[in-house]
């Protein structure tokens, strides 16, 4: 039996060996090199993570300017109330005979009309306001004539248009400088005149309506032992439906205190 070669075996083992170690050298991991380390905010942030948008940032102002366009896209819609100042014509004041203007009024249009004047002479008013009035111990709200004795013409004056107004029934004159008629300026016009939204037919908004009587006006008694004294009105409770009128008795001004219906105008 002969023995194996040693020289052979230790060969083939030491074959072996390397062979085990290229395999090892040939599948291990190639070690890599471990890659920058990137601080907060760098570029490689910005461009990984979205933009953050924070309030009052371009979108937020995007979105407020959009409700601006739409809200002036609204208000350019909504009609504007027409001025009677803009009307064709300028406003001019005429004076009448006072208890006479529904008359002169009505005589007015008609002359208007039979002498084919309608181009020239456009609209006639008689301004009206709301007025607090006490009756029975109530409060009333009435219309009452702005300025007795007056009404509103408004024309393209000239002299055949002076004529026609200028000669109507009850008619007494122009009110203006000298013989010339002066023309109401706009906030007159717009005072006296209630303006009105086209297409609405509502009616336009009024002021606060006014008191019958005003400070400093004079006044007579009509009821009470103070009957037909007459005084100066020197104070207004409207909630009480009183007033204090300055009365001059036996020399001397004393003042009263009355109810609304306990006195008249002069």
């Amino acid at each position: 039996m002969s023995l194996p070669d040693t020289n052979d075996t230790m060969s083939d083992h030491d074959t072996t060996t390397d062979t085990i170690e290229t395999t090892e050298a040939d599948t291990a991991p190639e070690t890599e090199t471990a890659p920058d380390t990137v601080s907060p905010g760098t570029a490689s942030d910005d461009t990984a993570a979205p933009d953050t948008v924070s309030p009052g940032t371009a979108s937020d102002d995007v979105a407020s300017e959009g409700t601006d366009a739409e809200d002036l896209l609204d208000e350019a819609a909504a009609p504007k109330p027409e001025s009677p100042f803009d009307r064709p014509g300028r406003w001019y004041v005429v004076h009448t005979q006072s208890g006479y203007e529904k008359k002169v009024k009505q005589n007015l249009e008609a002359r208007t009309s039979s002498m084919n004047m309608e181009d020239r002479i456009h609209e006639v008013v008689i301004p009206m306001e709301d007025v607090v009035e006490f009756k029975a111990g109530k409060k009333v709200v009435v219309q009452k004539k702005m300025f007795p004795g007056y009404l509103l013409v408004r024309c393209l004056l000239d002299d055949d248009s002076w004529y026609v107004i200028r000669n109507t029934p009850g008619v007494t004159g122009f009110v203006g400088q000298g013989a010339k008629p002066s023309p109401l300026p706009r906030r007159d016009v717009e005072s006296f005149l209630q303006v009105k939204v086209e297409g609405d037919d509502t009616p336009a908004k009024r002021g606060k309506p006014r008191l019958e009587y005003e400070l400093g006006e004079s006044v007579r008694v009509k009821e009470g032992p103070f009957a037909d004294f007459s005084g100066e009105v020197v104070e207004l409770n409207e909630d009480q439906l009183k007033v204090k009128v300055l009365v001059n008795i036996f020399g001397r001004e004393t003042p009263v205190e009355l109810e609304f219906s306990q006195i008249a105008k002069l």
